[in-house]
């Protein structure tokens, strides 16, 4: 892939990210060319990127979308996360030290922080983090680079969804997971995780989409900046809040329900 369509590729995926592109909008050929000011073909390897990444589905003789997952693939996901992590665990309990622990404690903290101040936002973004940081503490990239993919594919989750459980159940999964192995109970912490990720994929509501649909001009503006000679050209995305390649703080977030997933 040239670097150029990298960096489209980069673009359409915090677009999709920060719910910008939703769920089964067009990712036209031409018109990305256009906005872009590349040749097609440069489109077609970034669209070709995010297929390979389950962002989008190319589909023959209509071209390409982004993907709009069903529930079966949301249980699907979420069961690889549980298998992913739940490796994760059984190294961590035998190999991390004090340090380690210490770091998912204060993670922990800052999220009940941002819960207690009201701050939805920091605190859904902090909630997806913990993931991030466990699956990293393992020093694993293998792992590290399938656990980003899969958690980049919730993020079309995030944009098809309402939910209706105790977020607090599963903020209070962190604190106890992280007791479970720091204590050496490995059956146990593996059996949250499981129980977590099935919590969490109960909670999604396929038929109703939460974010407004744009056209890939209109969500793509953000991301674009004039040269100087007329053209738009792509530019790599400013993050729109603290996020660790799982991207999930919003421009639109205010438009979401106010409960949110705080996993």
């Amino acid at each position: 892939m040239s670097s150029r369509s990298q960096v489209i590729a980069d673009t359409l995926t915090r677009a999709v990210i920060d719910h910008r592109l939703v769920p089964g909008c067009k990712l036209g050929e031409r018109e990305l060319a256009e906005i872009f000011d590349v040749s097609r073909i440069v489109i077609r390897q970034a669209l070709i990127r995010l297929a390979d990444d389950g962002l989008a589905q190319i589909e023959r003789n209509r071209g390409a979308f982004v993907a709009k997952p069903s529930m079966q693939e949301a249980m699907e996901i979420y069961d690889a996360l549980t298998l992913v992590e739940q490796g994760v665990a059984a190294q961590l309990s035998d190999r991390l030290g004090p340090a380690g622990w210490a770091e998912l404690r204060q993670h922990v903290e800052r999220q009940r922080q941002a819960v207690a101040a009201g701050n939805d936002a920091l605190a859904d973004v902090l909630g997806q983090e913990f993931h991030t940081v466990f699956v990293r503490l393992s020093r694993n990239k293998v792992m590290q680079e399938i656990h980003a993919q899969l958690v980049r594919r919730t993020t079309l989750l995030r944009s098809l969804i309402t939910a209706d459980f105790d977020y607090c159940n599963l903020l209070d999964d962190h604190s106890r997971l992280i007791d479970l192995l720091e204590k050496g109970r490995l059956k146990q912490a593996m059996e949250l995780i499981d129980t977590h990720h099935r919590t969490v994929v109960r909670g999604y509501i396929m038929d109703r989409q939460v974010f407004p649909e744009l056209t890939p001009r209109e969500a793509l503006a953000s991301f674009l900046e004039d040269k100087g000679n007329g053209a738009a050209k792509a530019d790599a995305p400013k993050k729109t809040g603290k996020t660790s390649g799982d991207g999930h703080a919003s421009a639109h977030r205010h438009t979401q329900s106010p409960k949110q997933i705080r996993q």
